[in-house]
């Protein structure tokens, strides 16, 4: 029955107070989820912004010391790698920027003229592909380093001034990635944790849904509170996509790769297939939570209480497999694709029990002013993608154990 397959799963609806939802958010922040990886970023940029404002106002006594936390928090990234190039190129931005400045300064002088062109010049150069996403920083560079060279007294102030910029943007660079160093995130690009974080929220979000629909509870701070929940899993989806494109970022560039543990180990898993079914899962789970949301007059659907009891069920199903897929393990895989197999077998028993009750107790599937129709499309396509996510991690591990060297692939 759906309630033995919820093992540790919630078994009552979640409190609606405002403290009760920060105890929540922080409560899913303590897992190994994307809360967490918020939190993570969020103390390392500030560890690195306070660190670089140390260094450049109490030690340098720069003019403008703001430079250099500002550059800290910029290129701070989520993997080594990346803050790596993203430093690289944001460098480049502000030597071009503050160049471009330096010379038409120094040929028109301290002139409106001499702002339009910089204007005009650095914007074109911030197109410049080789930057990426660091391109605006040409111009955001060049403005800042008209306005000190504007307000500087002489000649050799203007450059001073112009020089201290490049400075204090090398050190919050220099400490931002150090502190990637330190504190490096091996793990938070690999494929297997990019489905640790999306099935772990998928997990959280139809964990609260379904004590709710058991109960018969759909105020309307709470469907909206899912609908908001279930919008945000798309960067998710997104970033755990990302994963599987760079994964081998993880451990280009990071200290933590020459440890024994990782060092003849492959972290890469094409787990593409994988991910690509969570994704459509997460689209049909945030349109399943708008669908709710719709429904705004629980009392005047006491009729098909059961409707919902037995939705609350089937959910409860899908929740069990969420979890088992926040738990993938490449050690264990064979041992977990069964597990799913059967939590499957009974997400599908409990679909079928739905979808005979609905017939049984004349639910208006088809009266297009009722939510029941849309609902049962949404479990159709739930069940569908679930399924499908099974059969690829069961494929995974059969062609992991025919293939050569035992490697677990997903294609």
């Amino acid at each position: 029955m759906a309630e033995a397959t919820a093992g540790s799963q919630r078994t009552q609806a979640a409190s609606l107070g405002r403290m009760a939802r920060v105890r929540q958010w922080f409560g899913r922040a303590a897992r190994d989820g994307h809360e967490r990886n918020t939190l993570a970023l969020i103390a390392k940029s500030t560890l690195a912004a306070t660190a670089s404002w140390a260094v450049a106002h109490d030690v340098m006594a720069a003019q403008s010391p703001a430079f250099a936390p500002f550059s800290a928090i910029l290129i701070m990234q989520v993997t080594v790698y990346q803050s790596v190039t993203q430093a690289l190129r944001y460098v480049g931005a502000v030597v071009l920027g503050v160049g471009l400045q330096g010379f038409l300064g120094a040929l028109v002088g301290p002139r409106l003229l001499t702002f339009a062109l910089v204007a005009l010049a650095a914007l074109a150069i911030g197109r410049w592909r080789p930057l990426g996403s660091q391109g605006s920083q040409v111009a955001t560079a060049a403005l800042f380093a008209f306005s000190t060279y504007v307000a500087a007294t002489s000649v050799s102030e203007r450059w001073t001034g112009i020089g201290e910029i490049i400075v204090l943007v090398l050190i919050g660079c220099g400490i931002g990635v150090l502190v990637n160093l330190i504190f490096p995130p091996m793990r938070y690009r690999s494929a297997e944790h990019g489905i640790h974080t999306l099935a772990d929220s998928l997990y959280r979000l139809i964990g609260d849904i379904y004590p709710a629909l058991r109960e018969g509870k759909l105020e309307e701070e709470r469907t909206r509170r899912w609908w908001q929940r279930a919008s945000q899993l798309k960067p998710v989806a997104q970033q755990a996509q990302s994963s599987v494109y760079t994964a081998w970022e993880s451990i280009l560039y990071n200290p933590r790769r020459l440890r024994h543990r990782h060092r003849n180990r492959s972290p890469f898993q094409n787990y593409q297939a994988l991910v690509d079914a969570l994704e459509r899962v997460c689209d049909q789970v945030a349109s399943m939570a708008r669908s709710l949301d719709r429904w705004r007059d629980a009392e005047g659907s006491r009729g098909h209480l059961d409707f919902l009891r037995a939705y609350g069920d089937f959910m409860a199903s899908l929740a069990r497999m969420a979890e088992l897929l926040s738990r993938i393990d490449e050690d264990r895989l064979q041992d977990q694709a069964q597990e799913l197999s059967e939590a499957t077998a009974e997400a599908q028993r409990c679909y079928d029990r739905l979808r005979e009750d609905a017939q049984a107790d004349s639910v208006p599937l088809g009266d297009p002013a009722q939510p029941y129709g849309i609902l049962m499309a949404e479990a159709v396509r739930l069940m569908e993608e679930f399924q499908y996510t099974s059969d690829v991690l069961n494929y995974g591990v059969d062609e992991a154990q025919s293939g050569p060297g035992g490697v677990h692939r997903v294609r």
